[in-house]
């Protein structure tokens, strides 16, 4: 049973705390399920709010206190997602050396396994070019600064390794899913970073950007 004891106000009005909380994220999560569920059926285009609330058994007017329409439902869901990686990657603003890569990219593809539905959908068709991007420029500076650091690759000649390397990585992600995840999140974090830091201490090492005069 919800306590509804713990009662605040603010500017006199009255709101019972842990109550008004609970109602609020049941609310969301609700909408969100639902909303999922239509997507894997069709296109966000073709989903209605209508559809959300019946589907959630939640009313209009309660949708409307919390999204605008069902693209900014998903624009929410997006947000989310690469908020919560960003979290992740923020420990990488320091140098580590390669082991803290691997366990910071396997809690990464950890959390991608627990939301692999949503995952799932967000990098296919129905998730749409945007929001692959997005997720593609979390690790831009990284990558860009780890080329062009003491090297002599240029930015511009980084930006090539980089689209290459990190769309190779979503390419990685996406097949994990589509098999169901057979691979331990520590076998596919260890392979990426193998994978990535093997390529940039390559180009590093060799000067494979070398423009030979003609």
């Amino acid at each position: 049973m919800l306590n509804i004891k713990h009662i605040f106000k603010i500017g006199g009005l009255t709101f019972k705390g842990n109550k008004m909380d609970r109602r609020v994220k049941y609310t969301r999560m609700v909408l969100k399920e639902s909303f999922i569920d239509l997507l894997e059926k069709k296109d966000v285009s073709r989903i209605t709010v209508k559809e959300i609330c019946e589907n959630a058994d939640i009313n209009r007017a309660t949708f409307y206190a919390h999204y605008s329409d069902q693209y900014d439902l998903l624009r929410k869901i997006e947000d989310e997602f690469v908020e919560n990686i960003r979290a992740y990657l923020g420990e990488l603003n320091q140098k580590n050396d390669q082991v803290n890569s691997v366990l910071l990219a396997e809690k990464i593809f950890e959390y991608i396994k627990e939301n692999a539905k949503l995952c799932k959908l967000l990098l296919s068709e129905r998730g749409g070019l945007s929001f692959q991007k997005r997720v593609m420029m979390l690790v831009y500076d990284k990558i860009i600064n780890e080329l062009t650091y003491n090297s002599k690759i240029t930015k511009e000649e980084a930006e090539y390794v980089y689209l290459f390397t990190i769309t190779g990585c979503v390419g990685v992600v996406q097949k994990w899913l589509d098999e169901d995840m057979k691979e331990s999140a520590h076998y596919m974090a260890e392979m990426v970073i193998k994978l990535t830091m093997g390529l940039i201490n390559q180009l590093k090492g060799n000067d494979i950007f070398h423009r030979q005069s003609l």
